[in-house]
């Protein structure tokens, strides 16, 4: 049997930051990867590439005045933690803020990593200032997105690969940890059929063989639950957001399934905050899907008014960008499982932009004219504008009534009554003209445009929905989108996978997505965004040096 100094179950970003760790510590490593094509990177890959980072030259350039304490207080407000398992994600988030505010930049920065110099302003909260929210932008969007991000990592271990240190197995499925004496020794598991399937598509699960590979510690970086709807619904906090959605879109790949924490509580690992969960609510049907049941999300400004499925303006701080599990709630609790963006032209051009490495190929190839060109020529970006002219859930009209209309012939229920909505929009509209406003969507919005990046590449200037010179108008029905993993495999500061009395388990640890981006949850109930990417590189580089007897 080949042997180890150390397995890594899962080539996704946490994984390939544990190898390239490993690697450098001149440790024997093998990955082992249930998809094909030699693909590494997981869903980080197609992700748009923001990082939480606090107090860096990019904000400071900005007039962003941040700080560590700022930061730690943003992150306590909004991970609300409660319980007594949330000893370790506490100590886990702390000593992230810790990392993002410290040498996190300039560590990326020495492997080539570089950031758009507009920071993103996300998940503002709209609340008190010891709630939920970033108090100022801190989402650092990567040159390069997902792509940009995975890329020096991937580099770091084919390096390791090229000097025989590092090994890659790709269509090896784990699903067994071998246990010896009371430590993890081992993976075993299925070798599956070759797939020629292209990156994220699905693949066949024909099995053609089985392996056991032993080693002297394996970290698992399996990643989260989004792809597997049935395990979201079993795990959905009813209590906490209102019924599961019987409809959802997938904003992961099909083989983001869940399958190794199952697998790991059968080795004896303790598995916490399975309940907590963060998917989005401006979910829209890609019309050129990659993987089944494929979703985007629609990264929008604060200017759009937001509807839920009845006609009723959801009230502060229901807003665009502003709290994402709290609109959840909401909006479930109508009975339906799906929303109404109402927006003007103008809007779409400028606060539209859509996740993923792949409807931003102006960010992802790095192109600076490209990236000027489709965010300040006044028309929508070209994944924007495809969407608009062939995406399902997206609606165009010159008025009010054929808006509203079409909107009951798509939704098929006839929810929406026209006089309703007109009477909110111009409600709305009126509060445009006052120097001073009470609408506290109209207050965020100018908020929001003193922040120099957001007037000039996000934010709309103020104006009325319903003057033609906006339009046409523009409706767009959004669903609950799948997408990250807020618990997992309980961890302590070190990585380690404590067992169900909490002590750590000899040979096994946990980083990213499965392991809640740490400790078994370290966002709490809520995340504040760049922290997944965020998370899979901390987490990943702690599991990386302890199993490498690196502190």
């Amino acid at each position: 049997m080949e042997h180890w100094d150390a397995i890594v179950v899962g080539g996704g970003l946490a994984g390939l930051v544990a190898a390239a760790e490993l690697g450098d510590a001149g440790r024997k490593t093998l990955i082992v990867e249930q998809e094909g094509g030699d693909w590494l990177g997981g869903q980080a890959y197609w992700s748009l590439g923001g990082l939480f980072m606090v107090d860096t030259p990019e904000q400071r350039r900005l007039g962003i005045r941040d700080s560590r304490a700022l930061a730690w207080q943003d992150w306590q407000g909004s991970a609300q933690f409660d319980r007594p398992e949330d000893h370790w994600p506490r100590k886990v988030a702390e000593a992230y803020v810790d990392f993002a505010a410290g040498e996190m930049r300039a560590w990326l920065y020495g492997m080539g990593m570089r950031w758009w110099p507009v920071v993103g302003w996300a998940e503002r909260g709209g609340a008190l200032a010891h709630g939920h929210g970033n108090s100022v932008p801190r989402f650092h969007l990567t040159w390069g997105t997902g792509p940009g991000v995975v890329a020096v990592f991937e580099r770091r271990v084919r390096e390791h690969a090229a000097k025989g240190l590092t090994t890659l197995k790709f269509r090896h499925q784990v699903s067994r940890l071998v246990k010896t004496g009371g430590a993890i020794t081992g993976v075993a598991g299925e070798v599956l059929e070759p797939a020629d399937v292209a990156r994220g598509q699905q693949s066949g699960r024909n099995v053609v063989g089985e392996f056991e590979f032993a080693a002297a510690n394996v970290i698992v970086t399996s990643g989260g639950i989004g792809g597997n709807h049935d395990l979201v619904r079993e795990m959905w906090p009813t209590d906490r957001l209102g019924l599961a959605p019987k409809s959802m879109v997938a904003g992961v790949p099909h083989h983001v399934d869940g399958r190794m924490l199952a697998i790991a509580e059968k080795a004896g690992a303790a598995t916490i905050n399975k309940d907590r969960m963060w998917h989005y609510v401006e979910g829209i049907r890609n019309w050129n899907p990659i993987w089944p049941n494929h979703g985007i999300r629609i990264l929008s400004a604060p200017s759009p008014m937001w509807f839920d499925a009845l006609g009723e303006r959801l009230e502060a701080p229901f807003f665009p960008s502003y709290d994402s599990l709290g609109t959840l709630r909401r909006i479930l609790s109508t009975g339906h499982d799906y929303s109404w963006f109402v927006l003007t032209s103008k809007m779409a051009a400028k606060e539209f932009v859509l996740s993923g490495s792949e409807q931003n190929l102006d960010f992802t190839g790095k192109d600076w004219r490209a990236v000027l060109k489709n965010r300040r020529g006044g028309k929508a970006p070209p994944s924007v504008r495809a969407f608009l002219d062939h995406g399902e859930d997206f609606i165009r009209r010159d008025t009010l009534r054929d808006l509203v209309a079409a909107m009951n012939e798509l939704s098929g229920d006839g929810l929406l009554d026209h006089d309703r909505l007109r009477w909110q929009i111009e409600a709305r509209d009126r509060e445009v003209e006052a120097s001073y406003s009470k609408d506290a969507q109209i207050a965020g919005i100018r908020n929001a445009r003193r922040y120099l990046g957001d007037k000039i590449f996000r934010v709309t200037k103020p104006h009325k929905i319903l003057d033609a010179r906006n339009g046409p108008l523009i409706a767009v029905r959004l669903h609950i989108l799948t997408r990250k993993t807020l618990g997992g495999l309980h961890t302590n500061v070190d990585a380690q996978v404590l067992d169900s009395k909490g002590e750590p388990m000899p040979g096994l640890y946990a980083a990213g997505e499965v392991a809640g981006g740490g400790g078994g949850g370290y966002h709490g109930y809520n995340a504040l965004e760049g922290t997944f990417l965020g998370g899979c590189i901390f987490s990943g580089r702690d599991a990386g040096r302890r199993a490498a007897g690196r502190k």
